[in-house]
């Protein structure tokens, strides 16, 4: 079959997915889409075509916002609309698995609502880059005055940096640096760099991303925060030396656990051949305290290999469960990232 054949199989299969599947937009309505414009958009998406303009009428209307809200001087509700605007992009080009034109135009429109974004506010954004076998990982620095730590954001395989800026707000509003790269087979990295992900590549990058806030930030304390195949890699990071705590929200504990077909054959693009990419976690003797959470309905993580993952981790590790919650948390990550602050900040009282 040939490439493009197999790329446009593939949209399809995640296009059936998104109209039939309620719990596909879990994810999306928890990091900013709006459900009623999704509601009235899932009736027309037949093909690759209506889910583009579809979504770009809807970003095209947050981005008009932003900037009638900028003319008014209205800064913070401008931001939050430009932000709003760059997911909606990021969506369009989520659909194309294949690092290719359609999927390089959008995530640079995204980058655009995200720059606007970023020169409004008042928390101080610099881009940054580290090197992985020889390839730029491309991230994203946050610094609010005063900082008490740096959270380093380790976002699923299928996410990436701008998706989870209501991460890097709630954390930045608590007094935390933010440090949000794409790793091997991410967004940026994996768009212009054609970088894959592999376990290997994943731990070269997660040490990486560690040494370089330590070498920025070498007064303040670091925390990793991580969700599903990141909450794996957090508690893979928890074993660094520099590393003070980690959260780590539903981590992804086999790579078979029960993934949908679209996101399996998305996985081809994005992975090296044969490649494995979670961390073994099979020596979790000098990892940091880690605070885990599970949903107890979550299909993809059983509740016994949270159990038997909790039991391997050292002093210091909590548990907390979500009865009603499925993989990630995701109705309950606002006050998943309330707590996870809380205690962040506990640490550095305790090292002070």
């Amino acid at each position: 079959m040939r490439k493009q054949d197999s790329s446009e199989k593939t949209i399809q299969k995640s296009l059936i997915t998104t109209k039939l599947f309620d719990r596909f937009w879990d994810r999306w309505f928890a990091h900013g889409i709006a459900e009623q414009g999704i509601s009235e958009l899932r009736i027309e998406l037949n093909d690759v075509s209506q889910w583009v303009n579809g979504l770009n009428r809807q970003a095209v209307h947050y981005e008009n916002t932003a900037c009638s809200h900028a003319e008014r001087r209205l800064i913070g509700e401008a931001e939050h609309y430009y932000r709003t605007a760059g997911l909606y992009f990021y969506l369009i080009q989520w659909i194309f698995p294949e690092a290719g034109t359609d999927k390089r135009h959008w995530f640079q429109r995204c980058k655009e609502m995200f720059k606007k974004a970023d020169i409004l506010s008042e928390i101080q954004t610099t881009e940054a880059s580290i090197e992985v076998k020889e390839r730029m990982c491309f991230g994203r620095v946050r610094v609010p005055k005063s900082a008490k730590g740096c959270v380093i954001i380790i976002n699923p395989i299928d996410s990436s940096k701008e998706e989870l800026f209501t991460y890097e707000s709630d954390f930045t509003n608590s007094g935390f640096v933010t440090v949000n790269f794409d790793g091997p087979g991410q967004g940026e990295t994996y768009i212009s760099q054609s970088l894959k992900a592999s376990q290997a590549n994943w731990a070269l990058f997660i040490t990486q991303v560690i040494d370089y806030t330590a070498s920025h930030f070498p007064d303040l304390p670091i925390f990793l925060f991580g969700t599903s195949s990141g909450a794996a890699w957090a508690i893979f990071g928890a074993s660094h030396p520099k590393v003070s705590k980690a959260v780590s929200v539903s981590p992804a504990c086999k790579s078979n656990s029960h993934l949908p077909e679209y996101f399996l054959e998305r996985m081809d693009y994005i992975l090296d051949v044969n490649a494995d990419l979670l961390p073994a976690l099979d020596d979790l003797s000098h990892c940091k305290p880690v605070m885990l959470f599970h949903g107890k309905k979550d299909l993809m993580v059983r509740d016994q290999d949270i159990y038997n993952l909790y039991d391997r981790l050292p002093e210091g590790k909590r548990l907390v469960e979500y009865g009603d919650e499925g993989h990630c948390c995701n109705f309950k990550l606002d006050e998943i990232r309330k707590i996870s602050t809380e205690w962040f900040l506990e640490e550095s009282k305790n090292d002070v």
